[in-house]
C-alpha cells in the first residue's frame, strides 16, 4: 500500500513536534510535506531577552538540511486555503494532497483594536518588535543617567488571554535598571484587565506577581481594561488614566491565517475536539498550537498538542487503540533575571468567554509553582535542549534524552516546588 500522505502547516513549536514525532514512530511509513512561510524555526519564547541584549539569530536555526535529513519536503509558501472534500491544502498558487492535514500556522497580534496601541506602544511579539524596545530600554537608561526620571507602563489588553511573557519583561526591567543603577529613577506600573494577574494559571501565580511587585515596588492594577492609548497616558474605562515615558504592551491576537469553511470563532482560532485536535467537522484535518481554539497559546501547550495529533494519525495508521489524548497541562518558567519562577498548571476549559480556563481540580495535586535561582539553570538548558533536538530531527517528548530530562525536572520540583 502506498504511504499516508501527511501535510503540516507551521514550522513552530506545535507543527515541529509533531513532524518528529510522527517521523519517530512511523519512521518510513508515512510522507511529509512541511509547508511555512518561514524557512527558519524560532525559539520564541526566548525572545524575552532580545531587549537586553541577545542576538536574535541566536534564537534561530534553519530547518531545510534537518527537512532532508527526515526525508521531508519542504516548501517556502503561505497557506491560502484548504478543500476538505478534494483533501487538498493551497498555497501560493500551487495545491497539496493529503491524506491527513496539520494546521500549525500559529497567531499574530493586533495593535490596532486598540485606539493609539499601535502608535504609541512598544509591543511585543517578533524579534523585529523586541530590538525596538531594546532601543526603548536604551534611551531610558540614557535619560536616567542624565538626570530625567521616567515613567514606564505595562499594559496587559482584553483579548490577549495568557501574557505571560509581559510579566517576565517587568521583572527583568526592574532587575536590569537596578545593576544599571538608575531603578530609583524609574516608576514602573504594571495594568491588566485581568482580574487576578496570570489570571489563566490560577491563585498560586497571582500571589507570586503580587508578591514580586511589592518586593520590586512595582504598581500593579487589575481590572484596568484599556479604552485608548494617547500619546503619554492610557485612559481607561473606569474612569483612570496612568502617564508614561514608555509604554510596553502585549497586544489581542488572532489566528494568523483565516481559512474559508472551516469553522472557527470570531478570532479565526479553529473549532477543534480538544483531546485528539481534529476539526470538529472533518476528522482528517488537525489544528495545533495557536492556531487552534485552545485559549491558552503557549509552546508547551503546543508541543504536548503536537504530541497528540501525532499518536492519533499513529493509532489511525497502525489500527491501534488511541490513548495519548491532550490533556492540558502548562508548563513554563518566567525569568527574573535575579531568578526564576517555575509552574505546572494542570487546566481545563471552563465555557465561560470572559474566563475560559481555570485549574484543574482533579489534578490539583500537579499544580507545582516554585521560585529560585537555580530555575534560571533550567530555563537555560530548556532553551538549549528544545532547539537541539529539532535541529537533530527528535520530538521533545520522546526517546532517552528526554527520559532523562524529566527525572531532573521530577527531583527539581520536588525540591524547589510545591
Amino acid at each position: 500500500m502506498a504511504n499516508k500522505k501527511v501535510v503540516v502547516c507551521g514550522a513552530g513549536f506545535g507543527g515541529m513536534e509533531a513532524i518528529s514525532y510522527l517521523k519517530y514512530k512511523l519512521k518510513d511509513k508515512v510522507d511529509i510535506t512541511l509547508i511555512s512561510d518561514k524557512d527558519y524555526f524560532l525559539f520564541k519564547p526566548n525572545t524575552i531577552y532580545i531587549p537586553f541584549g541577545k542576538d536574535p539569530k541566536d534564537l534561530m536555526f534553519q530547518f531545510l538540511d534537518s527537512a532532508k535529513r527526515l526525508g521531508v519536503q519542504f516548501h517556502k509558501a503561505s497557506v491560502e486555503g484548504v478543500d476538505p472534500s478534494k483533501q487538498r491544502v493551497y498555497a501560493d498558487g500551487k495545491y497539496f494532497e493529503y491524506d491527513y492535514l496539520i494546521l500549525a500556522m500559529g497567531a499574530k497580534m493586533k495593535p490596532e483594536e486598540v485606539d493609539g496601541l499601535g502608535e504609541y506602544a512598544n509591543t511585543i511579539w517578533t524579534p523585529q518588535e523586541m530590538l525596538k524596545l531594546r532601543d526603548s530600554i536604551n534611551r531610558l537608561v540614557e535619560d536616567t543617567k542624565g538626570g530625567k526620571h521616567r515613567e514606564v507602563l505595562f499594559l496587559v489588553p482584553p483579548n490577549n488571554k495568557c501574557s505571560g511573557p509581559l510579566y517576565e519583561i517587568v521583572f527583568m526591567l526592574d532587575t536590569y535598571l537596578r545593576k544599571k543603577g538608575v531603578r530609583d529613577k524609574v516608576n514602573i506600573t504594571y495594568s491588566t484587565y485581568e482580574k487576578t494577574f496570570i489570571q489563566a494559571f490560577g491563585p498560586r501565580l497571582h500571589q507570586v506577581v503580587t508578591s514580586e511587585f511589592e518586593r520590586r515596588k512595582i504598581t500593579g492594577y487589575n481590572e484596568y481594561v484599556v479604552d485608548k492609548v494617547e500619546s503619554n497616558q492610557v485612559k481607561y474605562r473606569n474612569g483612570k488614566s496612568l502617564p508614561f515615558d514608555v509604554l510596553i504592551s502585549f497586544p489581542p491576537y488572532y489566528a494568523s491565517t483565516y481559512l474559508q469553511g472551516l469553522r472557527s470563532d470570531e478570532r479565526g482560532f479553529i473549532s477543534t475536539k480538544t483531546p485528539t485536535r481534529q476539526l470538529v467537522d472533518y476528522p482528517n484535518i488537525y489544528a495545533v498550537g495557536d492556531i487552534g481554539d485552545f485559549p491558552v497559546k503557549q509552546a508547551f501547550l503546543a508541543l504536548l498538542q503536537g504530541d497528540a495529533v501525532a499518536e492519533h494519525i499513529y493509532s489511525d495508521i497502525e489500527k491501534k487503540e488511541f490513548v495519548a489524548e491532550f490533556i492540558p497541562t502548562s508548563m513554563c518558567i518566567m525569568e527574573q533575571f535575579d531568578k526564576a519562577t517555575f509552574a505546572q498548571v494542570p487546566l481545563q476549559l471552563t465555557g465561560d468567554p470572559q474566563r475560559p480556563v481555570e485549574v484543574r481540580q482533579s489534578d490539583i495535586d500537579q499544580y507545582k509553582v516554585g521560585s529560585s535561582k537555580i530555575w534560571r539553570l533550567g530555563k537555560k538548558l530548556l532553551g538549549m535542549y528544545l532547539p537541539w533536538r529539532f535541529k537533530n530531527c527528535k520530538p521533545f517528548h520522546a526517546g532517552p534524552a528526554w527520559k532523562t530530562m524529566e527525572v531532573g525536572l521530577k527531583v527539581m520540583m520536588k525540591v524547589l516546588a510545591s
